[in-house]
C-alpha cells in the first residue's frame, strides 16, 4: 500500500505534537545509548573516565550531525514528492537518499578514525583522558554508516507520517543498551571498550528495525538503480548540503564549549559532558523540531495549502515554549540528584546546578531557531538556515564562552550558550515567521487570506 500525504488534513498541532513526541522520544533513545555509557562508566568511580568520554563524544556528534543534516534532506524531498501525489518518485528518492547518507558517513568515519590523535589533542585532551577517549573511538567509529542508514530510515518514517515506527526505530538502540551496558561495562568488566561495543551493538539493532519497516511496513525503498542516483543527486544536495552545514554547527559550538571549559580543569569538563548528555536527552523534543515539523511543512506547501503552512509554524513555536517550560522545571528540581548519581566532584556538580537552574530556559530560542530551520529547509532557503546557525555557534560561542569563562570561570562558560542561544533565536525565530508568510503569500490584517476550515 503507497502512502497518503497524511499531513494535509487534520489539526496542525496534532501533528506537530505527535511527530515532534514521537521524533523527540526516538531521538532521546538515540542518544540514551551515549547518557548510559556515562551513568555506567561513572559507577566505576574514576571522573577521568566521564572526562574521556566527554571528548570523545563530541567528536562522534560531530559526525553524527552530518547523519542529520542529510536525513533532513531526505525529508524534505521525500515529503514533497508525497503531498504532490508521487509514490513512486518518492520510494525512489526514499532509496537514494539512504545510500547518500550511508556511503557519506562511512567515509567520514574513515578520516576521523586516521586523525583521531590529533582531533582529541585539538579539542584539549591530554594524559589518561586522551588515551581513554582514542580507545574508546577506536571501536565506536567504524559503526557511523550503521546509525546513518538507521536515522535515514527513521526520517523517511517521519516524511510518510508513520510517527511510532519513526520512534521504535531509536528506541530499540535505547532498550539494548538499557540491557547489555551494566552487563559489559560492570558484570564483564570491559569499562570503556564495554561501553564503546554496546554503542556498535544498538546502532546495528537501529539499522536492521529501519530498513525491516520501512520495506515491510510501507513498500518505500525501491531496489538502487544507477538512474536514481545521478538524477535525485543535484536536488538533495541542494538541500542537504546546506542542511549539513547547518547541522554541523551545534557540534562546532559544544566543541568550542569543551576546549574553553578544559582550561577550567578535568572536572569542569566532567560536568560538562553530564550537561550536554543531559541536554540531548531533556531537550530531545527541542532537536527533533526542525525534523519533526520538516514532513509537515513539506507535504503541505506540495499540496498548496499556505495557510497550513503558516500555522504549522505558529504551532511549532508553541510547543517550543511549552515544552522548554515543563523541562527546565524537571531539570530544576532534580539537578542535585543528577549530579549525584554521576558522582560528580563539587565542580562538575556546580556545572550542572548552573545548567539546570538557569541555562536550560534558552532552549525555548534553541526551538524558535530550530523552527525556523525547518522552514528554510523545505521552502528553498536551505542556506539561510546555515547561516542563522553559524552565526550563534561560528561567530558567537567562542568570544562569549572564553571571555565568560575569564571573567566568571566555569559558570561563565555554560552561560555563554545561553546568550548566544536568546540572541539568534529571537531573530531567526522573527525572519522565519517573515519569510514563510512571504514565500506562502500570505497576508497580515484585514485583507488576510482566510486559514481554511481545519486547517
Amino acid at each position: 500500500m503507497r502512502p497518503p500525504a497524511k499531513f494535509t488534513t487534520g489539526s496542525t498541532m496534532r501533528h506537530v505534537a505527535v511527530m515532534t513526541m514521537a521524533g523527540s522520544l526516538g531521538l532521546s533513545f538515540m542518544f540514551l545509548v551515549d547518557f548510559l555509557a556515562l551513568f555506567w562508566i561513572s559507577r566505576l568511580h574514576d571522573e577521568v573516565l566521564i572526562t574521556a568520554l566527554g571528548f570523545a563524544g563530541t567528536i562522534q556528534f560531530f559526525v553524527v550531525s552530518i547523519a542529520i543534516g542529510m536525513m533532513i534532506g531526505a525529508v524534505a524531498l521525500v515529503s514533497r514528492a508525497l503531498g504532490m501525489g508521487e509514490a513512486d518518485r518518492a520510494r525512489s528518492i526514499a532509496t537514494s537518499a539512504m545510500i547518500y547518507g550511508v556511503g557519506v558517513q562511512a567515509a567520514i568515519a574513515l578520516l576521523v578514525f586516521a586523525f583521531r590523535r590529533p582531533l582529541l589533542i585539538w579539542s584539549g585532551a591530554e594524559g589518561e583522558a586522551l588515551e581513554v577517549a582514542i580507545s574508546f573511538l577506536e571501536i565506536s567509529l567504524p559503526s557511523l554508516p550503521l546509525i546513518a542508514a538507521g536515522m535515514c530510515a527513521g526520517a523517511i518514517l517521519r516524511a510518510v507520517g508513520d510517527a511510532w515506527r519513526s520512534m521504535a526505530v531509536t528506541m530499540t538502540a535505547g532498550l539494548v543498551a538499557v540491557v547489555l551496558d551494566p552487563l559489559l561495562i560492570l558484570w564483564m568488566g570491559w569499562g570503556v571498550q564495554g561501553a564503546a561495543l554496546v554503542i556498535v551493538i544498538s546502532r546495528a539493532v537501529m539499522a536492521i528495525a529501519g530498513i525491516l519497516w520501512l520495506v515491510r511496513g510501507h513498500d518505500m525503498l525501491a531496489r538502487p538503480k544507477a538512474i536514481d542516483l545521478r538524477l535525485f543527486l543535484k536536488p538533495f544536495w541542494v538541500i542537504a548540503l546546506p542542511a549539513v552545514g547547518t547541522q554541523i554547527s551545534t557540534p562546532f559550538g559544544n566543541w568550542v564549549l569543551i576546549r574553553a571549559m578544559a582550561e577550567q580543569g578535568d572536572s569542569a569538563v566532567a560536568g560538562l559532558g553530564v550537561v550536554m548528555r543531559l541536554t540531548i536527552l531533556s531537550f530531545g523534543g527541542i532537536f527533533a523540531l526542525s525534523g519533526a515539523i520538516g514532513g509537515i511543512i513539506g507535504q503541505n506547501a506540495g499540496a498548496g495549502l499556505h495557510a497550513r503552512v503558516a500555522k504549522s509554524y505558529v504551532d511549532a513555536l508553541k510547543f517550543c515554549a511549552l515544552y522548554t517550560g515543563v523541562t527546565w522545571i524537571l531539570l530544576a528540581l532534580f539537578a542535585d540528584y543528577v549530579a549525584a548519581a554521576f558522582g560528580l566532584s563539587p565542580e562538575g556538580a556546580h556545572i550542572v546546578h548552573v545548567f539546570s537552574y538557569y541555562a536550560a530556559g534558552s532552549f525555548v530560542f534553541t526551538g524558535a531557531l530550530f523552527v525556523s530551520n525547518s522552514a528554510f529547509n523545505n521552502l528553498g532557503r536551505p542556506l539561510w538556515a546555515t547561516v542563522a546557525n553559524w552565526t550563534r555557534d561560528g561567530v558567537l560561542i567562542a568570544p562569549l564562552a572564553f571571555g565568560l569563562g575569564t571573567l566568571y570561570g566555569a559558570s561563565g562558560v555554560v552561560m555563554a550558550q545561553a546568550v548566544a542561544n536568546v540572541l539568534v533565536g529571537c531573530v531567526a525565530g522573527w525572519v522565519g515567521w517573515r519569510f514563510v508568510k512571504a514565500r506562502m503569500g500570505i497576508q497580515s490584517g484585514p485583507d488576510a487570506h482566510p486559514i481554511r476550515r481545519g486547517a
